[in-house]
């Protein structure tokens, strides 16, 4: 709006009545709580300004605007709440995109993972899309709907499987020489029930923590009062799993410390990486076992002089998973040879592979660790009570996944040992002993957890670290 224009015979008047408006101003802005300088200030600024015409309130007049926060306090209040608010405080959105509000996991890990994914978001696995003749598959939408279909056995997976990530996560930052096994086992325990909230058996440990030392390759874990302790010049397969509602993560790697092992080691990564590249919908086993075994013999090994091919163990084997089933009837051959079985859409594969050097064939040790109740067995007649008190207790914490004699114990149960011979002797619980190479050899491990789904093929327990 323009100014208005003020004639030369009106001029005495006017100014006989600006003069008192300003005294009548002067008197209003002694208000309490503003202070002198204010007033002033707030003088001055009215004298700068031109009319306004009748929207200019008396007494009223217009400060600097504010920086920051005050800007907006005094555009919401106003003057005594008489003036239109201009614009209204735009607040500020906590966290970024993609869940900021989502907690951090501390260190050492001590928040469940359901917590740190409330959504039910969990991370996925690596994502391996099919080629050749099962690359339709990515882009038809039957099948795009049988895997929304699967979601929920996923979520389960993804879940322990984020858990086996965090746990060994947090292992590989203080495992050392100078530790004890029970003490290793122990603490990468601990911390995987609180990173899956164990609960019954619905959510837990799959099986027991698996540190097989230099020849023994597989099924060892320390029995109560074992005193072993891991060396600087030990090779050690930590293999441990988690689960959800049944839905098995199985994941392994290999310890070591002194790098002279390290072309050991990396024959059984590339060979488990290669294994895991075969598998898909209707891959044959006896195929992917060879191609297992043809990287894993590439490699060789100086230890104290000599040269060792690494050696396929033949007569150990990855295998299917079923909910609450570890292994499920299929397995996959890390040699040559074996039948042409297919794989098949839908299923879970624990793909593992070993690495010796000795003869590449296992057997038996003593004094078992590893038991688990067979999981077809019916109803068998019981006469010792103490092993039906003992059959109560597996089926109770236990149900069809496999224990050991230290959960036994964490359990409650005393003066067990002939009980669970018994339960052993009539086929209801089988044993698994140590599976062990020629001795003075060594032995690595590596195992990764796929599933087959209708459009791609996941690796459920990728993780950084490999």
């Amino acid at each position: 709006m323009s100014a208005a224009v003020i004639t030369p015979a009106l001029e005495e008047p006017v100014r006989n009545e600006l003069a008192e408006l300003e005294l009548d101003n002067g008197e209003d802005d002694k208000t309490p709580g503003l202070d002198a300088p204010a007033v002033k200030k707030n003088k001055k600024k009215k004298k700068k300004k031109k009319p306004a015409g009748d929207t200019q309130e008396e007494g009223i007049s217009e400060e600097p605007k504010p920086e920051g926060d005050d800007a907006d306090q005094d555009q919401e209040g106003g003057a005594g709440g008489d003036a239109p608010a201009k614009k209204k405080k735009k607040k500020k959105k906590k966290g970024g995109a993609g869940g900021g509000n989502r907690p951090q996991q501390t260190d050492p890990p001590t928040i469940a993972i359901g917590d740190l994914y409330p959504d039910g978001e969990f991370p996925l696995g690596e994502i391996c899309q099919y080629t050749d003749d099962n690359l339709w598959r990515t882009s038809s939408q039957e099948m795009k709907m049988k895997d929304f279909a699967f979601e929920e056995a996923l979520k389960e997976a993804r879940q322990a499987a984020e858990a086996h990530r965090q746990v060994r996560q947090y292992v590989q930052s203080w495992i050392k020489p100078g530790l004890t096994m029970v003490e290793i086992c122990e603490r990468l325990e601990d911390c995987s029930r609180r990173m899956i909230k164990e609960n019954g058996l619905q959510a837990g440990l799959a099986f027991p923590t698996g540190c097989s030392i230099n020849h023994c390759a597989a099924h060892y874990t320390p029995n109560p009062g074992d005193k072993t302790v891991l060396m600087y010049d030990d090779v050690c397969k930590i293999d441990f799993g988690t689960h959800i509602n049944g839905r098995i993560i199985d994941c392994a790697w290999t310890v070591h410390f002194n790098p002279k092992f390290d072309p050991l080691v990396n024959a059984a990564k590339a060979a488990t990486n290669m294994g895991i590249k075969c598998a898909g919908i209707d891959a044959r086993l006896n195929e992917i076992g060879e191609a297992i075994q043809e990287v894993m013999e590439s490699y060789e090994v100086e230890l104290d002089g000599s040269t060792y091919q690494v050696k396929c163990i033949r007569n150990l084997n990855g295998h299917s998973i079923e909910p609450y089933k570890i292994h499920a009837g299929k397995t996959v051959p890390i040699i040559k040879g074996g039948e042409a079985i297919k794989m098949e859409e839908g299923e879970f594969y624990a793909i593992e592979t070993f690495g010796s050097t000795g003869k590449g064939m296992v057997h038996d040790d003593v004094d078992c660790s590893h038991y688990m109740k067979n999981f077809d067995i019916g109803h068998v007649p019981i006469r010792i009570n103490r092993a039906k008190g003992l059959l109560n207790s597996i089926n109770k914490n236990f149900g069809t996944l496999a224990f050991c004699k230290r959960w036994v114990e964490r359990a409650g149960e005393t003066k067990y040992l002939l009980a669970l011979k018994h339960l052993c002797d009539l086929g209801i619980v089988n044993d698994y002993p140590p599976l062990v190479d020629q001795k003075g050899c060594y032995t690595a491990q590596m195992e990764h957890t796929i599933v087959l789904r209708p459009t791609c093929k996941e690796v459920l327990s990728r993780g950084d670290d490999y």
